[in-house]
């Protein structure tokens, strides 16, 4: 019997529970059922401990449980195991490398763009700041910040290990603790993933709980700031939508649902062409990787009218190599179903097409391998013109249908007639045929692999989400947005706009904000370690002339003689500067000159600068000196040195702000851990070629020694 963990302790139903079969023997693995399960219990244990316990966390904090999560499966001795349980999904070993490996690298990039990304905090700042007055005094900004709810998260069978972290990560990290709910089938893969990681104890209390069995009532127990993420049928789906707690106890729901995914060959491609081979693999591939049973797998095979044939052919010719049979055989390309109910939903959704379809290659019914189990053929076929059925049936399972096409356009309608996609493939040479058909699918699918002989080769392939970019799509396939690197983090998260003064908002989202207040001391901000260093720490340069010399001197050594620096006649004509100015990045070096502490430090490196903006020309005579910020400290969890964004702000004798950035620096989390040794280049080459010019002592050969 399989047990749930819930309320800090694993249940075991006394119910006697369904069997949960082999897919490839049709011997029982396991029972299932949630009967007795405290379910009211679970939610409250997610909310008064989980949930706390999660928040008190930064979002690095909880990037880095999710490395440790995604390092403790990795172990050989689980992954070993993991990889022989889902041999009784069906699943052969590479269908079980796609689930397995690619859930844990999901959480392994999701930990990974959070502490890229995000602050070491725990409110999250969305976009720029908003002047709202004309003296500066109040000022908003969007912010993002957990909810204090928990999220639900209910899974295909399909994908057992995958869709179970891939949901979890991104809610973990955004502040929220999880109830998973694996779909029955492959719920005995799931269970023991999950059993590894509460064995390991890496995640706090409550942040992980499993629901094996009936769902039942558990959505009368979620109310407002709680959500739920469904992958499945809509069918399902619909009934979820029409569940009370979501129509009108403010539950947030979020699906991802049929699809019936199309690959449009483009009418540039011919039979001796490599994107026809590209095209057909990935039909191929798609049709037999997990048996077909994939929500992103190719169902409608979209391609010229002169080509249908050649198509069919060699899709046909490929399938014949295709060996099905026990997954655990090194031979075996394709293995059973995860289910003999799913074996049949899939042969039903084949008889509905062939009402304007003919099966071209497979016959579903035909005996394949162990007779227990839910074995059959790979099956294609033809559709009529005009059909309608290969548009609205998905048979889920490795079951594919070729449709001919006049034009371009003709090809997008078609498409489009499915409803709504969660991806679809345009494979051609042809770029202006890209364009069209791209443009024309946009709306009609969440993500769209281009491919042809130039990216085939690094090519992820159509059907493989990736955790940096969205997986979902508008319509049919449910509306959804889950993954999409931090994005996926922000989903479960509140967006609110904060107004107030820019002192108020430093102290709310932990990031200096324009106009609050500084800290000029006497000690130079660069001489404070990370541990010393205060949010608002200032310093104010003197100021400095730029000269004719400085200019022509810049522009001899770096190359940069554009006339604007080095043409006093064709630079008077220029509307913006009537006049010889200076590089805006020969600024940029001079304020680095005047803001810089040449001394050994805490101050490690430099690593760039983001939002850079030359406003004012700067023209010989002029002045200008800095105002360089303390902005953000982000420590880093295992480094002893953080993350330091300052704010640049480069005047000129009149206050008119020159240019303005943003300062990166690595600074040392205490004076007795940093490297005084490193030092940082601050403006690349050219600058290092300016810098190292005679006079410029506050700069060593480029290197910045703060």
């Amino acid at each position: 019997m399989l047990e749930s963990y819930a309320a800090g302790a694993w249940f075991r139903s006394e119910a006697d529970g369904d069997p949960l079969l082999d897919a490839t023997t049709g011997e029982t693995v396991a029972r299932i059922s949630s009967r007795g399960l405290d379910l009211a219990a679970m939610v409250r244990h997610a909310k008064q401990v989980g949930g706390p316990a999660v928040r008190a966390l930064t979002f690095h904090e909880r990037a880095i449980l999710m490395k440790e999560v995604a390092l403790h499966l990795s172990k050989p001795e689980i992954k070993d195991e993991l990889y022989d349980v889902s041999y009784r999904t069906g699943a052969t070993k590479r269908d079980s490398w796609v689930d397995i490996d690619g859930g844990i690298g999901t959480v392994f990039s999701y930990s990974s763009k959070a502490r890229r990304e995000l602050p070491n905090g725990t409110v999250a700042p969305d976009g720029p700041l908003e002047p709202l007055s004309k003296g500066g005094s109040f000022v908003g900004q969007h912010v993002f910040t957990s909810r204090p709810g928990v999220a639900v998260e209910i899974n295909a069978f399909n994908f057992p290990v995958w869709g179970m972290l891939e949901k979890l990560a991104p809610a973990f990290i955004s502040g929220l603790p999880s109830i998973v709910k694996p779909a029955s089938q492959t719920a005995y893969l799931t269970e023991l993933t999950v059993r590894r990681i509460i064995e390991s104890g890496i995640l706090p209390e409550g942040t992980l709980q499993l629901l094996s069995g009936s769902a039942g009532t558990l959505l009368d127990e979620l109310t407002v700031q709680d959500s739920v993420a469904f992958t499945g049928s809509a069918h399902t789906a619909g009934i979820l939508r029409r569940h009370e707690s979501v129509l009108h106890g403010g539950v947030s729901l979020g699906v991802e649902a049929d699809s019936l995914n199309c690959s449009v060959l483009g009418t540039d491609v011919t039979s001796d062409d490599p994107e026809f081979d590209l095209f057909v693999k990935g039909v191929v591939a798609e049709m037999t990787v997990k048996a077909g049973q994939k929500c992103t797998a190719i169902r409608r095979v979209i391609v010229p009218e002169p080509m249908v044939d050649p198509v069919i052919e060699a899709i046909s010719a490929r399938l014949d190599t295709t060996t099905v049979g026990d997954p655990r055989d090194e031979a075996t390309r394709m293995g059973p179903l995860a289910s003999l109910a799913q074996r049949d939903e899939v042969r039903k959704a084949i008889e509905a097409l062939r009402s304007a379809a003919d099966v071209v290659y497979g016959d579903p019914n035909a005996p394949v391998g162990d007779e227990r189990g839910a074995f059959m053929q790979p099956v294609l076929l033809r559709a009529h013109a005009d059909a309608t059925q290969v548009h609205d049936v998905e048979p889920f399972g490795p079951v594919a249908s070729v449709i001919g096409y006049g034009s371009a356009a003709d090809a997008v309608q078609l498409a489009a007639r499915g409803k709504g996609s969660l991806v679809g493939s345009v494979v051609t040479h042809d770029r202006d045929f890209a364009r069209e058909v791209v443009q024309g699918l946009a709306p009609w699918h969440g993500r769209i692999l281009v491919l042809d002989r130039d990216d085939a080769k690094e090519s992820t392939g159509h059907g493989s989400p990736l955790p940096v970019l969205v997986h979902g799509g508008p319509g049919r396939a449910g509306g959804g947005e889950e993954l999409g690197g931090a994005r996926g983090i922000l989903h479960h998260m509140q967006r609110t706009a904060i107004q107030g003064s820019p002192d108020m908002l430093t102290a709310i989202t932990g990031r200096w904000t324009t106009g609050a207040e500084r800290d000029a001391s006497d000690i130079h901000p660069f001489r404070k370690s990370l541990a010393q260093l205060q949010i608002g720490d200032t310093i104010e340069t003197e100021s400095r002339t730029v000269t004719l010399e400085d200019i022509n001197d810049f522009a001899a050594k770096t190359g940069d003689t554009f006339y604007a620096h080095t043409d006093p006649e064709a630079a008077a004509a220029n509307p913006i500067f009537g006049g010889i100015v200076a590089h805006g990045y020969l600024i940029v070096s001079l304020a680095a000159g005047l803001f810089v502490d040449p001394d050994p430090g805490p101050v490690l490196a430099n690593f760039g600068v983001d939002n850079l903006r030359f406003l004012t020309p700067v023209k010989a005579g002029d002045s200008i000196s800095v105002q360089l910020t303390a902005k953000q400290i982000t420590p880093r969890q295992s480094a002893d040195y953080g993350e330091v964004r300052w704010d640049c702000l480069v005047t000129n004798q009149d206050g008119e702000p020159v240019a303005t950035y943003d300062v990166l620096t690595l600074v040392a989390k205490t004076t007795t851990s940093r490297n005084a040794a490193t030092s940082c280049s601050f403006m690349g080459a050219s600058i290092a070629a300016w810098s190292s010019s005679p006079g410029r002592s506050t700069l060593v050969d480029g290197e910045n020694r703060g």
